[in-house]
């Protein structure tokens, strides 16, 4: 009977390794949560005293925060093809956010929601190489959940056409106007939702009820979509907790409107006392509360975040994650009820108009960056590596060991994230924006350089020193014709002409160059 004992516990002992060596062997899942339209100054970790976000900051304890991290562009779609490709938008296809009108109406909503042939945007080419797609050489199954933009239904620019195994969210930037939308897409399916359409912008009946809570009732209905899409995320985790997974989770928050769970707005009702309501009139839904549900929002983002870590460690998988949570570009201005001077959303930066979104200055692109992978990526720590989103994809690409030619204009941050010398650094970090009045913009160590009215015929580059003047306000170019001169070289050299038109900034694309 002892012997008999023995023999099973050594069967058993043979059997817990036989199934804890793949998992051992596995390479680490990735998880990139993008949130929309977030400051660089609206999470506690980053200084925030308003609204709280406790589950992003103990993300922040457990792994590093960057200082110096910046977005692929200032606006939606060109961010999100920076990342996902790894160019830099002087060669990326996507350069600024193209709802593709020349198909008819797509701006009338009613519309596009019962035809698809008016929804999303100019998409991507069908040979476009992203991240998703490496990955899946290594055996990731890959998954997107969120906001896309970059290629409306029926087209090649679709999720499941650019790498992604899974995709549920909003295909369109547009639909994603409201939080309370009369679909999703499922792959390939559109999902209808238990809303009523109320298109974007839709006024108040009566202007002269908007001191009453119920007026705005109409704005807030059953199914949000952030709550559906995030339920879809955790089933992904749960679907491929046995294999590498890559998880693109772009969250639509916090951009606008302003719609939240109740729950949250009831809470910072509490906590902020009275407000004036938000009646429209500069854009999107009027809101009866809008601080309150600006700071909701953000306060459900980090829920989700929570409860993601949450799912990750109920079925053991935690430690062999990678966690990435930062945000496509700064805080947006005085528009749709919006407050950024009251949360102080992009503090030490400007995010006013003109600074913040849309805005090649650093509150429109320096944004919130944070990095938790246990074991690996030392706790507590912080980094202030100059990087950018077109660093993503080589650094996916160096963890995961993909055996890939492509070249990217980033440089992985593996050895910063895991404290080895980054022997690869970036002499320079370059953006342009054929939107806003057209803007070029360079990060050269201390030196902030912006070209900005580029459509009025300006080439003169405005400069700064970010060690002595970090909310960029004393333009010191007269005194540096050198870092000028160079930068004016990195302008011409890293702009590449666009093949669509809309991307084109005349004064430096009508020679060729």
């Amino acid at each position: 009977m002892k012997n008999l004992f023995l023999l099973s516990l050594i069967f058993l002992f043979l059997n817990s390794c036989k199934e804890e060596t793949p998992k051992k062997s596995l390479p680490p899942n990735i998880i990139f949560i993008l949130a929309d339209d977030l400051g660089y100054n609206e999470l506690g970790c980053y200084g925030q005293s308003k609204i709280e976000t406790p589950n992003i900051d103990a993300l922040a304890k457990s792994g590093m925060k960057f200082t110096d991290h910046y977005a692929g562009s200032p606006v939606c779609a060109p961010s999100r093809c920076v990342f996902l490709t790894g160019q830099h938008t002087g060669h990326a296809y996507v350069r600024g956010n193209d709802e593709w009108k020349e198909r008819g109406e797509v701006w009338d909503f009613t519309k596009a929601v019962k035809d698809p042939n008016l929804e999303g945007q100019r998409p991507m080419p069908n040979d476009s190489i992203t991240v998703a797609e490496l990955l899946k050489t290594r055996g990731y199954t890959t998954g997107m959940v969120g906001k896309w933009g970059l290629g409306a239904p029926l087209s090649d620019g679709i999720p499941t056409k650019q790498g992604f195994d899974f995709f549920y969210g909003y295909n369109c930037q547009r639909q994603a106007h409201t939080y309370y939308p009369r679909h999703l897409w499922s792959n390939e399916e559109k999902i209808w939702m238990d809303n009523e359409l109320v298109p974007p912008g839709t006024p108040l009946d009566n202007i002269a009820d908007s001191l009453k809570r119920s007026a705005y009732d109409p704005y807030n209905q059953k199914e949000y979509a952030p709550t559906v899409m995030h339920q879809e995320a955790l089933k992904f985790i749960d679907q491929n907790k046995s294999n590498p997974f890559f998880l693109y989770y772009a969250s639509p928050i916090p951009h606008l409107p302003l719609q939240a769970p109740k729950r949250w707005v009831e809470y910072y009702e509490k906590k902020f006392g009275p407000e004036n309501p938000y009646p429209g009139g500069k854009g999107y839904f009027p809101t009866y509360n809008p601080r309150a549900t600006y700071a909701g929002m953000i306060s459900y983002l980090d829920e989700q975040v929570g409860e993601l870590v949450a799912k990750l460690k109920a079925e053991g998988i935690y430690e062999n994650t990678l966690i990435v949570f930062t945000s496509d570009n700064g805080p947006t201005y005085d528009v749709g009820g919006a407050d950024s001077p009251f949360f102080d959303s992009a503090n030490p930066f400007r995010s006013d108009r003109g600074w913040g979104k849309g805005y090649t200055h650093e509150g429109g692109i320096r944004v919130p960056m944070i990095a938790s992978w246990p074991n690996k990526i030392p706790s507590n720590s912080s980094s202030n590596h100059i990087s950018a989103f077109w660093d993503w994809l080589p650094t996916f690409c160096e963890i995961a060991k993909v055996d890939q030619t492509y070249h990217s204009d980033g440089i992985s941050l593996l050895p910063t994230l895991i404290q080895k010398p980054q022997k690869q650094t970036h002499e320079f970090l370059y953006w342009e924006f054929p939107s806003y009045g057209g803007q070029q913009a360079v990060r050269m160590g201390k030196w902030k350089g912006i070209r900005q009215n580029m459509f009025k015929d300006n080439l003169a580059i405005e400069l700064f020193d970010l060690e002595k003047d970090i909310a960029c306000q004393d333009n010191v170019a007269a005194n540096h014709p050198k870092v000028i001169s160079k930068m004016e070289t990195i302008m011409k050299t890293e702009h590449r002409t666009s093949v669509v038109e809309r991307f084109l900034i005349p004064i430096i694309d009508s020679d060729g160059d």
